[in-house]
């Protein structure tokens, strides 16, 4: 019973040590059982005991304690050995120890959290170029200056309408040039660069008016960064050549084309000799109309015309007083050319039906400026054509004229002749059959004077008028 009572003690002192053992002093003979005799237990024995009671105490205060050489007891005294050295630190207790050794810091990661496995560094680090090993086995001397550039094969002829064509219509969407130029030069045009034009203006032919205003901008902004001068010129070079063909699936690419050639030169993108070279050398007759009715815009752009806004935006969306101003610019335009079938066409992408009674406003105050007979007569014949082409309804022409009556009084201040004229016109308008006689009876007429009146003494007066 004894000897079970000192075991236990044995090994209560294995976890617990006393004041005693702490300063290095044993007082009890330690015992040890061998083949069931109590026999003494030599100093061996009792050293290494009390080191590897002193090496669990160290592990118990090793993450606290850590970078200290000597541990302190409660007393705060050095704990030491018998022998009077240092106890030794865990140095698994340092691998695993995350905090500063110098027991500075707040406690955060080391490095900013740029250490660790498999971490290159912190973000924005900028590291150096690398310095080639030359006893790499790896080593080639051959690639030492290669320079590796992105290159993009040159695009085929057969995919070249494919893939720019939706580039085209998208641009019809949003009307961003930037996008389109930066579309096209991630691509390899290479020598077919001068077919863009072609095909974004054969688009826009078949599209609205807006479209081919976005049309004349996007050429004029593509060159010089992504077409040449040179790509320009050769392209309405094909498209006069192609106008046969074009004709057959939209009737006024004559006329369009020749509209996009006044506006490329009003843009310099062409030069001004571009229609030079055409002088006397042109057999096809659609590439004639489309030159005569360039040189015949680039004269009225001479005179006043804006060719930069020559295709003009919706009806709704632009002010009256421009609209007014493209009326009287077509009015003109028709008198150089006398072609019914283009002021029809202008006037109908005026797209603004509700006010063609200012086209007839204009056109007899124009009659009544004017000091020939030939403008009398081609404005009597273009509202007649108007009038059968169903263009100019009832109600605009009958609006048109009622407005002349109104105010012929005060056009009467600046030409004398303005009521007989407008007399003459509207007789030829109801025997034209464009406007009806209770129309015709509203017309004013000046007041005659009488031949004698009272206090001329008999005198006879001449003038009718």
């Amino acid at each position: 019973m004894n000897a079970h009572q000192n075991e236990l003690k044995h090994d209560l002192s294995d976890s617990f040590l006393s004041g005693e053992e702490e300063n290095g002093i044993i007082t009890k003979n330690i015992k040890n059982e061998i083949n069931g005799n109590w026999i003494s237990a030599p100093n061996s024995i009792h050293e290494a005991r009390l080191k590897a009671k002193a090496k669990r105490r160290l592990r118990k205060t090793s993450s606290r304690d850590s970078g200290r050489g000597d541990s302190f007891s409660d007393n705060g005294d050095p704990s030491r050995g018998t022998n009077g050295t240092v106890p030794p630190t865990s140095p698994k207790s340092k691998l695993l120890d995350r905090k500063s050794r110098a027991g500075k810091g707040r406690g955060l990661p080391k490095k900013g959290g740029a250490g660790g496995k498999g971490v290159w560094g912190p973000p924005g680090e900028v590291y150096d170029l690398e310095e080639v090993d030359v006893k790499d086995p790896n080593y080639d001397e051959a690639q030492e200056n290669c320079v590796y550039e992105t290159v993009v094969p040159p695009l085929e002829e057969g995919d070249f309408e494919k893939t720019l064509t939706p580039i085209v219509q998208e641009y019809f969407e949003h009307g961003d040039t930037n996008e389109v130029a930066e579309l096209l030069g991630e691509l390899n045009l290479g020598s077919m660069s001068s077919g863009v034009p072609m095909l974004a203006v054969s688009l826009a032919l078949e599209a609205k008016a807006s479209h081919r205003e976005l049309t004349s901008r996007l050429l004029t902004d593509l060159c010089g960064r992504v077409l040449s001068r040179r790509d320009v010129e050769s392209s309405f070079d094909k498209l006069l050549r192609e106008l046969p063909d074009l004709v057959l699936d939209t009737p006024g690419a004559s006329q369009l084309v020749g509209q996009f050639i006044a506006r490329a030169v009003k843009d310099k993108i062409l030069s001004k000799s571009y229609l030079d070279g055409y002088k006397g050398r042109v057999d096809c007759v659609h590439a004639r109309a489309a030159l005569d009715r360039a040189a015949v815009l680039l004269k009225m752009g001479m005179g006043g015309l804006r060719i930069d806004n020559l295709w003009g935006t919706g009806g709704g969306q632009r002010p009256v007083i421009q609209l007014v101003r493209e009326m009287t610019l077509l009015l003109k335009e028709y008198l150089l050319s006398g072609d019914n079938k283009e002021a029809e066409r202008c006037l109908r992408e005026l797209e603004v039906p509700h006010f063609h009674h200012e086209f007839v406003y204009e056109a007899i105050v124009m009659v009544l400026e004017s000091k020939g007979e030939k403008t009398f007569k081609m404005v009597l014949q273009l509202l007649k054509f108007l009038w059968v082409s169903s263009i100019i309804t009832v109600d605009q022409m009958r609006r048109g004229y009622e407005r002349v009556y109104m105010d012929i009084a005060e056009i009467n201040i600046d030409v004398p002749r303005a009521y007989f004229i407008l007399e003459q016109f509207v007789d030829k308008s109801f025997s034209a059959g464009f406007i009806c006689e209770k129309l015709r009876d509203l017309c004013p007429s000046r007041g005659r004077k009488r031949f004698v009146s009272e206090g001329d003494g008999g005198r006879f007066k001449l003038e009718s008028y």
